[in-house]
């Protein structure tokens, strides 16, 4: 149920039909389009909604379907049953190409059985009746022309008049040729007039020559006469025209009567075919708006990821622009989400783009959201947006809003979608905010599921403490003073009134008036809101940030293990290469050794010999013998200094060099210290090194520079000194200082011992201390890390 009855308009629904109507092949498609109903039957829902993402499949990634021809067979249908009504040799031409489509439709999912199951089921049961076309074939060729042999009589008659119109031709060619040779025809060639092939005679010879005359030119000089000779063959013609065309209308007469028995069956086609327009029209409209088949259930509540309002996004497609996307969620625990936020902030946008979409995945279309997404059904669907006021019904606008209210209040219930823009307004905020509150409160109270849009802080307080409402803003750039359209579900929003009014250049010393006069509570929550904004998009950016820093430690990392991969690989390749080479070495080498043995035998222990074959055995371990490599001496250039940028050999990582150590280096890469040595670092230029990484190691170096390893907790309880003492704890490890002074005093000595207790369990502590007696004593513990 849709409440009011122009919450389509209001959503853009009616517009969404009106582009499905665009890409509709027929007249009966358009019809179908213009039926679309929102509905509550989940079954339906579903069935609708896989016909429409099947044949959004077949379009993008299957062969083509084989639709070419959608008449309406319907009319047509109609018209057979009637006796003794026969359908015309274009209504048969329609009905032929009908049925070549449906039947072409049916073929190609069959044989693609299974893969489309609620496309398939469009056919189901539906008999292919095959002789309906054999019938119409042996009457009508291809071009939807009656066949000169559909019948013996009407083959008699064709052949007749072409016989008795080559007659008259002759005839008439052969006056022609004879009026000519006289001189009594004027310039010109035969002519047809009245239907009649007539002979162009100069006037004054009109009497030379026996026939009919038809026209004159309008000089009255020549004159049209059809021959004597040739009216008799002419009127013969005529007569056997007329003949064919009763003999015509007596086959299409037979034609029509055979078709009857199937008119039920021809009508099913109609439907099969209107239904393929429709669902064809539905699946690419959602290629256009780059819709997605979201997960349906039969609940009442939402999931909504990544989702663009699809009047939107086809209009900002024209102008090459980007919808920012909605996510969005609405289940048992958050009911209604109170949208507040700066005008033209986007509220209302968002809101339509919640209830539109809704209300095309009831009506079985496809959404403009991810695929994740998930979409309940809800029984009822009621709106309020815009100025309804009717000078007929004596309702002004809050009238027009507190009637709706009525109906809301009254009907709604825990299956219902409520969607309310600018809650309250229309009469004066003092009385508006409270029954605005109080209605919210009714709704809540009844389950409803929906969404609102307000300026009201009673509203926002209220959301923030009671069970089943959230608060949601439009983020905003406060320093820009531009909206970013993006909703944030959670903390309300400012109305950021004077910060816009200003933008826009409203006068100064009117701003001051108009800020006096706020009340100072009111202009707190106001500047709270404005700073909870400002934080917000800080948090924001610095998310962006980390992911994209988390997506290079991704990528680093997938890297590093594809080369130790590969390193892996080869190892084992080196190691079976080497293996196989010292195999062959000393298979070379005992063959050497015998064959000089022998050698040495046969030469009696000649010394020459002898030494021959040594220097031989020496010379081929030589050749076996791997050189030791002799470390270049680094270059001047090369050396490496305090405040040099290195980079890691096995990675990409750049560092800067804070310490060296014998033959180790101690780099700073962000905020992390890490040591590595020498040869696994190559100095880089500082040019080469990106600028958001000299720029954090700046920040690092500041950090270094103002942090102070010691600390001053006396006056604080002991929960908040052991929280700063943590925080200097961690800060202390991470830019590598090696101890810390906490200055807790003496007392009774529990912080002390709290403290020391506390600092115990960590292991990175090696030892603490009093300070001396003369500075402090047992007021001050020096803590020394490892």
């Amino acid at each position: 149920m849709l409440y009011p009855n122009n919450s389509a308009d209001k959503l853009g629904f009616t517009e969404v039909k009106e582009l499905i109507k665009a890409h509709c092949l027929s007249e009966m498609g358009r019809q179908m389009v213009d039926r679309i109903q929102v509905m509550n039957n989940f079954e339906q829902i579903r069935k609708f909604l896989g016909q429409a993402h099947e044949f959004k499949n077949i379009l993008e990634n299957d062969a083509a379907i084989p639709i070419h021809h959608f008449f309406d067979i319907k009319s047509l249908a109609n018209k057979a049953k009637i006796e003794g009504a026969f359908l015309s040799e274009e209504e048969f031409y329609q009905v032929q190409a009908s049925l070549t489509t449906v039947f072409a439709v049916i073929s190609y999912f069959n044989e693609l059985e299974g893969k489309y199951p609620n496309l398939e089921a469009l056919f189901e049961h539906l008999p292919i009746e095959k002789i309906i076309l054999k019938k119409i074939d042996i009457v009508l060729d291809q071009k939807g022309k009656i066949r000169p042999n559909a019948s013996r009589d009407l083959l008699d008659i064709t052949s007749g008049i072409a016989k008795a119109e080559q007659e008259a031709r002759k005839k008439i060619d052969q006056v022609f040729k004879n009026a000519a040779a006289n001189g009594w025809t004027a310039d010109g060639s035969l002519t047809v007039r009245d239907g009649r092939l007539c002979i162009p005679l100069l006037a004054e010879n009109k009497r030379k020559l026996k026939g009919f005359i038809h026209d004159e030119s309008s000089s009255g000089q020549t004159v049209y006469i059809e021959p004597e000779e040739v009216f008799t063959l002419n009127n013969r013609i005529r007569d056997l025209e007329f003949e064919r065309r009763r003999e015509i209308i007596k086959i299409l007469t037979g034609l029509t009567s055979e078709l009857r028995p199937y008119v039920p069956l021809l009508l099913s086609y109609h439907s099969l075919l209107t239904k393929l327009d429709f669902v064809r029209a539905k699946a690419l409209f959602a290629i256009d708006i780059e819709a997605e088949m979201p997960v349906v259930i039969d609940e009442p509540r939402f999931s909504l990821t990544n989702a663009r309002h699809p009047l939107l996004y086809l209009n900002f497609k024209k102008e090459q622009k980007t919808v920012v996307p909605l996510n969005v969620r609405i289940d048992d625990q958050t009911r209604i989400i109170v949208v507040s936020g700066p005008n033209a902030g986007g509220k209302s946008v968002c809101m339509k783009t919640v209830g539109l979409l809704q209300m095309m995945v009831q009506a079985g279309l496809l959404i403009s959201a991810a695929e994740a997404s998930t979409v309940g059904v809800f029984k009822q669907l009621f709106v309020d947006i815009g100025d309804d006021q009717s000078i007929e019904s004596d309702l002004s606008t809050y009238s027009a809003h507190l009637s709706k209210m009525k109906n809301f209040v009254e009907q709604a219930n825990g299956k219902t979608m409520v969607l309310i823009d600018e809650f309250g307004t229309g009469t004066d905020p003092q009385f508006g905010g409270p029954i605005a509150e109080a209605v919210l409160e009714s709704l809540n109270h009844k389950k409803v599921r929906g969404m609102v849009t307000t300026h009201y802080s009673n509203l926002k307080i209220f959301a923030s403490h009671t069970e089943g409402l959230e608060n949601a803003s439009m983020l905003f750039n406060n320093v820009e003073m531009q909206p970013l359209y993006m909703l944030e579900v959670g903390k309300p929003g400012s109305s950021y009134a004077f910060e816009i009014a200003q933008k826009i250049g409203l006068p100064q010393n009117v701003l001051n008036l108009a800020k006096n006069k706020i009340s100072a509570g009111q202009k707190k929550v106001d500047t709270l809101l404005v700073d909870l904004e400002r934080e917000k998009k800080e948090i924001f950016d610095t998310k962006i940030k980390l992911e994209k820093q988390q997506r290079r430690v991704n990528e680093l990392q997938a890297e590093n293990e594809k080369l130790k991969s590969y390193f892996e690989e080869n190892k084992k390749t080196l190691i079976k290469d080497a293996k196989e080479e010292a195999k062959n070495i000393i298979l070379n080498a005992n063959k050497l050794i015998e064959n000089t043995i022998s050698e040495i035998k046969s030469s009696n222990a000649d010394k020459e010999k002898t030494r021959g074959l040594r220097e031989n055995l020496n010379s081929e371990l030589l050749k076996n013998t791997v050189k030791p490599e002799t470390a270049k001496p680094a270059a001047v250039d090369d050396e490496l200094k305090p405040g040099d940028w290195v980079k890691l050999t096995d990675s990409e990582t750049t560092g800067q060099v804070i310490e060296l150590i014998k033959d180790s280096v101690v780099i700073a890469i962000g905020d992390l210290r890490t040591v590595a040595k020498r040869k696994r670092v190559i100095k880089v230029a500082k040019s080469t090194v990106p600028q958001e990484v000299r720029k954090s190691f700046i920040s690092h170096t500041s950090d270094l520079a103002s942090f102070s390893p010691e600390i001053d907790v006396r006056v604080m309880r002991t929960e908040d000194a052991l929280n700063s003492i943590e925080r200097l704890f961690d800060r202390a490890l991470m830019m590598g200082f090696g101890n810390l002074k906490i200055i807790h005093g003496k007392g009774d000595g529990i912080l002390r011992k709290m403290i020391r207790q506390y600092l115990k369990k960590y292991d990175q502590v090696d030892r603490m201390e009093d300070e001396h007696a003369d500075r402090g004593g047992d007021g001050i513990t020096y803590v020394y890390l490892k």
